[in-house]
């Protein structure tokens, strides 16, 4: 078994005031074929939070809890934002770390969440001479502590709506990268295990977040069309999410909230998993067990589509 020396949390990142909005967002959308009013559409949404994401709060209280279960030492990386990536694989390496195991905050395979902060890593360990070692946590839907996290929070948001209608969420990618990983299939059974969990057999999986060019195919419905669609009450869960970040806090809590005052009918949200106990204990157990790191050429990047993909194209129901 591998011996590791520290963790690493790899995270997407945020802005944490008003000015940090628009180079965020540049990094974030750099090589991306995205235009620049969505950039800027986007960045309001940081605005109506003062241009703070919670996003680097949230992996401060998920470090803090960490550091009172697991004995290895925790660093902090981003994809996009302060701390960086490459600063905490430098900082690793004048700490003498020489093998770490990197934990990236999100439980679904795809290539954005997935096989992207691989390269990440490997270009931060790139740029540094004599950089650690670092093996990358495979996603981890199927885990059942995080299961039972997020069977938790569905329990809780079932108390305020009783009758409401199971609509589960992750983040819209383009089809093209629906259909090179894991990711539908992945958020489907994750769904149906948390549905069965609070003894419902009907729920429906939709999309939202979606940022590319309207001539770009992503995966739809978008939760908001969906309750126009459907306009009947619904228990919102954002499964494909881990924190109560900026795409929950505005187009949930914000956007699909408003959609759903329009049309006089009642939402509930669930909560993130975040720092539920399950979800401490099941990354202690992760580091603890025998560490499994990803395997090669896993959640490859996208290719051109060739064929229709509905599997995700339309509410999916059990």
């Amino acid at each position: 078994m591998p011996r590791y020396d520290a963790l690493l949390i790899v995270s997407f990142g945020g802005p944490e005031k008003h000015e940090d909005v628009i180079p965020f967002l540049e990094n974030v959308l750099r090589g991306r074929n995205v235009p620049r009013e969505r950039m800027l559409e986007v960045a309001e949404h940081y605005y109506h939070f003062d241009g703070r994401s919670p996003i680097n709060d949230q992996n401060r209280a998920l470090i803090a809890a960490l550091k009172e279960r697991i004995d290895l030492p925790i660093y902090w990386g981003n994809r996009n934002w302060h701390p960086m990536l490459a600063d905490a694989v430098r900082q690793m390496r004048d700490d003498g770390v020489k093998r770490a195991l990197a934990f990236a905050t999100s439980a679904f395979g795809s290539y954005s969440g997935c096989r992207q902060y691989i390269e990440n890593i490997e270009q931060a360990r790139a740029a540094i001479e004599n950089a650690p070692r670092i093996d990358k946590i495979p996603p981890f839907s199927t885990n059942p502590k995080f299961l039972e996290a997020m069977t938790g929070r569905v329990r809780d948001a079932l108390k305020e709506l009783p009758e409401g209608r199971l609509v589960f969420t992750a983040h819209s990618v383009p089809v093209a990268m629906a259909q090179s990983g894991p990711y539908v299939e992945e958020l489907r059974r994750a769904s149906a295990a948390v549905a069965s969990a609070v003894g419902r057999t009907e729920w429906d999986l939709v999309w939202q977040s979606r940022s590319g060019p309207p001539t770009q195919p992503w995966l739809e419905p978008d939760i908001c069309d969906y309750l126009r669609d459907k306009r009947r009450d619904a228990v919102i869960v954002p499964i494909g999410f881990l924190s109560d970040h900026m795409e929950v806090i505005y187009d949930l809590d914000v956007e699909a909230r408003k959609t759903a005052d329009e049309l006089g009918i009642r939402i509930a949200r669930a909560r993130t998993v975040e720092t539920h106990p399950a979800m401490i204990e099941m990354i202690a157990e992760l580091i603890e067990a025998e560490p499994r790191a990803c395997e090669a050429g896993c959640c490859p990047a996208p290719a051109r589509p060739v064929r229709p993909f509905t599997v995700a194209t339309a509410p999916i129901s059990r």
